[in-house]
């Protein structure tokens, strides 16, 4: 596909791959009543995002407004795919940025939260101030605050820490359970860059953790 791939493109081959039977299951994982779902395939989907990479930025926004859960996952697919892209220029990773932030609310499931934000928000911010991270993480929103905690996934690969450490104190005691689980991921990749600063971390936050957040946390700190 092309440039010229349309929103309508994308939702046309999506109902083209719908299996009835596949609707039950893909149900489970879409926690927004209001979303509606074709039961596609995730390998599917991600297959049409791969092929429509290419489409413009506009278009993915015309999937955004859409109430189909999968032709969400094709969005965020598409904007994870666009920022991995070889030869990006700043302006580039911004225009990605913005179409993530200023739509923050058409990500209200965890998965597509998952897709997008590494690579879309926190690539884009490695070389920046984090002020919307923390304003994200503040937020009184449960999908505001996985999105902060999982953009810092890609600072923290880069081997950046102190911002991500700071989030995780934000987060320690959040009391959302899709939160605790990528805050405990966050800690766990940490601890896999510098296992001693997340030991004093554990030390001094472990107790505001939730137990599945603290148990994936000190997976890093295991010997092999």
């Amino acid at each position: 596909m092309t440039e010229s791939t349309t929103a309508e493109d994308i939702a046309r081959r999506l109902e083209d791959a719908a299996d009835e039977s596949e609707r039950p299951r893909t149900r489970k994982r879409v926690s927004d009543p209001g979303l509606q779902v074709l039961g596609v395939r995730m390998g599917a989907v991600f297959d049409i995002a791969r092929q429509a990479q290419a489409m413009d930025v506009d278009q993915v926004h015309r999937l955004l407004d859409s109430d189909t859960y999968e032709v969400r996952m094709v969005a965020a697919a598409v904007l994870d795919f666009k920022a991995r892209a070889k030869g990006l220029t700043d302006g580039d990773r911004r225009r990605l940025f913005d179409v993530m932030i200023s739509r923050i609310d058409r990500f209200d499931t965890w998965d597509l939260i998952d897709r997008a934000a590494p690579r879309v928000v926190g690539w884009y911010l490695l070389d920046k101030p984090r002020d919307v991270l923390f304003e994200l993480a503040d937020s009184g929103d449960r999908w505001r605050r996985r999105l902060a905690i999982t953009a810092a996934f890609w600072i923290i690969r880069q081997g950046d820490l102190d911002d991500p450490m700071l989030l995780c104190e934000l987060l320690a005691a959040d009391p959302e359970h899709l939160v605790q689980t990528n805050v405990g991921v966050a800690l766990r990749e940490i601890g896999r860059v510098d296992p001693q600063r997340l030991a004093r971390f554990l030390d001094q936050h472990g107790g505001e953790l939730s137990a599945v957040a603290r148990r994936t946390a000190r997976a890093a700190l295991k010997k092999p």
